[in-house]
């Protein structure tokens, strides 16, 4: 069996109290149309904020697609998104679908946002930004008054915070300040921390009457039941959740010392998963891992990840598979 840290899934998987709800599940609930099962006001007890700050997606794809399509839609015209690199590529590829135009941002030698750099790339047409925090693949924070300066100055601008790993690093620009900056949205998943990833239910995060902007684009019926029951019962093991959040920790530790031990350059992460680069062989060395039973994802086709790869931190014992394999891989190299 092959081990997936490659696309930063909970490889531990999802709480048990997931299957045994989805196990409840009647012939009847899977054959009619859902109704209303509450599920936005789940996701906003989670958040602590209004039912109406809630739009459930179907997936945070949907989200970053819902963004584009909104910008779109209200430009009337063809439209600049920006796109701060290293980026998550549905950004670029949900702005093209709707034919707008993605702006890229290059990184900085440490990977850092530089909010004149992003301002800078700001045309009469930008309608739409992405940003990411923690970001993916490097897992480094996105300073909050970073992303206040740059709402701040696009009032006619979505800026779209993406905080899919923002359960690892223990933060995130919800709260009161949404209110204040209506043009901020927050997309969230479920798929990472709670072990969700099949069942693809997220969630958009704003002020109501940005949320209502929204609403007017998706469809009904989106969210299937097998994620609504899925997700509540999520949401109550904390105790899950919990030790997620602990094997990631812990792992990205690992992966750090392995790594400082290795003489491989690696970054802070605040995710669920580290950046190494491995150099110039980092796609053999991603192939030549994944023939030895674990998989990573190779990165060095992004701006400024040349060399590099990504792997899941995880479970502490996955975790050491993977240090174990890349001890073996230097040792040969060293030969």
């Amino acid at each position: 069996m092959t081990l997936r840290l490659h696309y930063n899934e909970n490889t531990a998987g999802c709480s048990p109290a997931v299957i045994e709800a989805l196990a409840g599940l009647s012939a009847s609930d899977i054959a009619t149309y859902m109704e209303d099962t509450g599920t936005a006001a789940d996701i906003a007890r989670w958040f602590g904020v209004a039912d109406e700050s809630v739009l459930p997606v179907n997936g945070l794809d949907e989200g970053i697609l819902i963004a584009a399509q909104l910008a779109a839609f209200e430009s009337r015209a063809r439209f600049d998104a920006i796109v701060v690199e290293p980026a998550f590529e549905m950004y670029a590829s949900a702005v093209t679908t709707v034919g707008g135009e993605a702006r890229r941002v290059s990184p900085a030698n440490d990977f850092a946002v530089d909010v004149a750099r992003v301002l800078a790339s700001v045309t009469n047409r930008t309608r739409l930004v992405f940003l990411c925090d923690p970001n993916n693949p490097t897992g480094l924070g996105l300073d909050r008054a970073d992303i206040e300066s740059i709402a701040d100055a696009l009032p006619a601008a979505l800026i779209f915070v993406d905080e899919a790993y923002a359960d690892f690093s223990g933060r995130s620009i919800i709260g009161p300040q949404l209110a204040a900056r209506p043009n901020v949205v927050v997309g969230r998943t479920f798929a990472k921390a709670h072990g969700l990833a099949a069942l693809r239910i997220g969630a958009l995060v704003a002020a109501p009457a940005t949320i209502a902007r929204f609403r007017r684009l998706v469809l009904p019926y989106r969210i299937n039941i097998a994620a609504a029951v899925a997700l509540r019962a999520a949401l109550a093991d904390r105790a899950h959740f919990s030790r997620t959040l602990a094997d990631a920790a812990a792992s990205r530790s690992l992966l750090a010392e392995a790594c400082a031990r290795l003489g491989l350059r690696t970054w802070p992460s605040k995710a669920n998963f580290c950046l190494v680069r491995i150099g110039p062989r980092a796609a053999e060395f991603a192939a030549w891992m994944e023939g030895r039973g674990v998989r990573v994802r190779d990165r060095s086709s992004l701006p400024g990840c040349e060399g590099c790869v990504r792997i899941t931190a995880g479970p502490v014992p996955h975790t050491r598979m993977a240090i174990a394999l890349m001890e073996e891989w230097h040792a040969n190299e060293s030969r």
